[in-house]
């Protein structure tokens, strides 16, 4: 085997949480009494001579740091692979086990922990299968799969901001006022792109695609599944694994953060039954993909690199005034029989506020970035918006750079401050929305300068 090859391995192993489980997504914990199709965690190990990249994509709505880390930290002790060159994102399907507490979505600690070790053996299991390898980065656009869901309404409609009582110059998500709607508020990153891995015998390893879409959601409150990300996977699944091989595909979500597929303007373009949707827009994705294989231009000797920060990033809290009146709005909220309209919302995130206030005064972001060849590979651990996604691949050579988010970490949605400016509800102050408001831009200025470090190095 040469010094200088490419070796590569792709596994999964099924992470699907047992019926009664918690699930998280929404304003309220939710309780699993159905399995549509199984979750996975998914793996991608790339080595060449002592570098060694590691991608993890699970099938679950958000991991956080604490988590993360301690799952580095064990992969390390195993495999000597620093935490700077893993990468760990989830999914962020809506109908997967919960680990983390969100809003009055609640954690299940026994999965938690369960989880933990599934992910250290996955990367210790994968590691020990790699063989020789190629790599090809491709990209096709997918626009018609892709919204903005913060619209401008009309003259006198009033969106209602839950934290500060006042009105927002946006609404996200306009459930039965879209005779209110002017138009989309951002424009989405339109583009599918992937990383396609085979053996130097032509066998297929994996494939990691890319896509900037929130997630689908057609299922009920408590099912599990994995939403569109599970059926592109599938079908890709069907056509490239041969003979039983260990092909792995897998999707990753990109810079999402506003984006999604429930169309107000246009509600009767896609299939009403459930799962029906997902499958779909999975399956449309996955052909796509496979119609532009033939394209692929193949490296087999790729160079593999890893860059890696943590910015100190402040965080954004209540004034006392607004402490003190949350705190109130608590004491007189019964959270067991909270109904979710305004004075509902109202009071969640009174709850939030009081929450919040107990964070540490700034928060270390982790900006991490893989050059594989002539690609580039970002990873940002929160909900990032289409703006972000498009200024960044605008650094890089076209179809060679796409941003995986959720990544390493979740501190929520991370809008540009101009969107903070509008309101909606990605913006509203809250545990899964409170970085100060100038926090994308010094997290894109980071993660900027690491990609034209890959790029001066590729030169």
């Amino acid at each position: 085997m040469a010094n200088n090859s490419l070796q590569a391995a792709a596994l999964q192993k099924d992470i699907t949480p047992p019926l009664g489980t918690l699930i998280n997504g929404e304003f309220q914990t939710r309780y699993a009494n159905k399995i549509h199709d199984p979750l996975y965690a998914k793996s991608l190990v790339l080595t060449k001579n002592d570098t060694v990249l590691v991608f993890v994509i699970v099938d679950i709505c958000a991991m956080q740091q604490d988590f993360l880390d301690e799952v580095k930290a064990d992969i390390f002790k195993a495999t000597g692979i620093p935490k700077s060159h893993v990468l760990i994102s989830s999914t962020h399907t809506h109908s997967a086990g919960a680990i983390v507490d969100l809003l009055m979505g609640h954690a299940d600690l026994t999965y938690r922990k369960k989880l933990h070790q599934i992910l250290v053996d996955l990367v210790i299991e994968t590691r020990a299968v790699v063989r020789e390898a190629k790599i090809a980065f491709g990209a096709v656009d997918a626009p018609e799969h892709v919204l903005c869901r913060r619209y401008k309404m009309a003259s006198g409609y009033k969106a209602f901001n839950p934290v500060t009582g006042g009105y927002d110059l946006v609404k996200t998500n306009p459930f039965g006022d879209e005779e209110y709607i002017l138009e989309g508020n951002s424009a989405p990153d339109p583009q599918l792109a992937y990383l396609a891995i085979k053996g130097l015998d032509d066998q297929w390893i994996g494939l990691l695609a890319n896509y900037s879409l929130h997630y689908v959601g057609d299922t009920d409150r408590g099912t599990i599944s994995a939403d569109y990300f599970g059926c592109f996977a599938e079908r890709l699944s069907e056509v490239l694994s041969v003979n039983d091989s260990n092909f792995v595909a897998m999707m990753s979500n990109g810079t999402s953060g506003e984006i999604n597929i429930w169309d107000f303007m246009d509600a009767d373009r896609y299939p009403k039954e459930q799962h029906r949707k997902s499958a779909y827009i999975g399956q449309d994705l996955a052909d796509k993909v496979l119609r532009h294989l033939k394209n692929l231009q193949w490296e087999e000797y790729p160079a593999l690199d890893a860059l890696y920060a943590e910015l100190p990033v402040r965080v954004r809290k209540p004034s006392a005034q607004e402490l003190e009146e949350a705190k109130r709005v608590v004491r007189d909220t019964d959270y067991e029989h909270i109904t979710l309209d305004a004075d509902g919302y109202r009071r969640i995130y009174a709850r939030e506020q009081v929450l919040l206030d107990a964070f540490p005064e700034q928060r270390h972001f982790y900006i991490q970035s893989f050059r594989i060849g002539s690609g580039i590979i970002g990873a940002l651990g929160g909900e990032f918006f289409a703006e972000t996604g498009l200024a960044l691949k605008a650094k890089a050579a076209s179809g060679k750079y796409f941003t995986i988010c959720l990544a390493n970490d979740y501190v929520g949605y991370v809008p540009p401050k101009h969107e903070i400016m509008l309101g909606g509800y990605e913006t509203w102050r809250c545990r899964t929305s409170f970085l100060e408001d100038a926090a994308e831009e010094e997290i894109r200025g980071v993660l900027s300068e690491q990609i034209e470090q890959h790029i001066h190095e590729l030169v």
